[in-house]
């Protein structure tokens, strides 16, 4: 079982404008852990979530997805005072920019008294990130505590850095991130999330900082692919070329998908690769979680990638 902890949030994202010039709006799910785990379970693997819901449609609408995609939900727990987030996504020609709609969600609401001592029973790994602790102090307590019992069940730890600096100053996010990070058996930093994080601009110095925190690190670099790397060796990972439209969600992909082939024991090498190419797939269509493409996608654009 791999265990996923964080925000789910109702998508709205922007589509092109229709034949009158109006601006419309696609219904969706996204939040980046929730991604995470829909993408892992497309690829075969037994995924759970961790989280708190508003007593409201887009709750109701998450615990429906999550039934469809085979997500476990027993550790989802309903907040009837609270809200279930939303938030919207825009487009232009710097790419995509959010607006999100959270503070005092359900999800924000987490306390360490809400993650149970045998969360971790079962579970092979359990990925957070830096939104799931960004959200509020007490979330960030929370998904402390899952890391601590996580480590004390044999459990191996997950950490995908997902900078928002809407939602806490750099050098807090830092500081908290790293210390989450050094309790981690892999870190999944962005190069923008690391240049602001760390102040470094090499690929090479940024994997040593974060190989010194944890022993598996792969610096995911968008467009152009990404670096796996352990303490005794790297790959360099290319980009794939797809016909991208929307590249909300493609870093969830990439961690859900790489969790999903690590967890069936794939190395570092292989996972990133397929990794990778699921992340690319996904940006072929708008939204976070409807592009996330299944295994048997990814395996035969993989195939048509490897020489004979």
């Amino acid at each position: 079982m791999l265990l996923f902890m964080g925000e789910p949030m109702l998508e709205f994202n922007q589509l092109p404008p229709d034949a009158e010039g109006r601006v419309l709006y696609l219904e969706g799910h996204g939040g980046d852990t929730s991604n995470a785990a829909i993408a892992a379970a497309r690829q075969g693997a037994r995924a759970g979530y961790v989280t708190a819901l508003g007593d409201d449609a887009a709750g109701a609408a998450f615990r429906a997805l999550w039934e469809r995609e085979g997500v476990d939900a027993r550790h989802v727990r309903t907040d009837a005072s609270a809200f279930t987030g939303i938030y919207f996504v825009t487009h232009d020609g710097r790419g995509h920019h959010f607006t999100f709609y959270r503070t005092g969600s359900a999800a924000a609401r987490m306390t360490p008294a809400d993650i149970p001592d045998d969360l971790c029973a079962g579970a092979s790994w359990l990925h957070v990130s830096g939104i799931s602790m960004a959200i509020s102090a007490s979330a960030a307590d929370a998904v402390f505590r899952a890391i601590a019992l996580a480590r004390a069940a044999g459990c191996k730890v997950s950490f995908d850095t997902n900078l928002r600096l809407r939602l806490w100053p750099a050098a807090r996010a830092a500081a908290t991130m790293h210390a989450a990070i050094g309790m981690s058996d892999l870190a999944l930093p962005s190069f923008e999330d690391a240049t602001a994080l760390t102040g470094l601009d090499d690929p090479e110095a940024i994997l040593r900082f974060y190989l010194a925190l944890a022993p598996m690190v792969v610096l995911k670099l968008g467009a152009e692919g990404a670096i796996a790397a352990t303490r005794e060796r790297s790959w360099r990972i290319p980009g794939i070329a797809v016909a991208a439209k929307d590249a909300t969600g493609a870093g969830d992909c990439f961690a859900g998908a790489l969790l999903a082939r690590l967890s069936a024991g794939d190395d570092l090498q292989a996972a990133a690769r397929y990794a990778n190419l699921a992340a690319a797939l996904s940006t072929e269509g708008y939204g976070a979680v409807a592009p996330i493409p299944t295994s048997a996608r990814v395996r035969a654009r993989l195939a048509a990638l490897t020489p004979p």
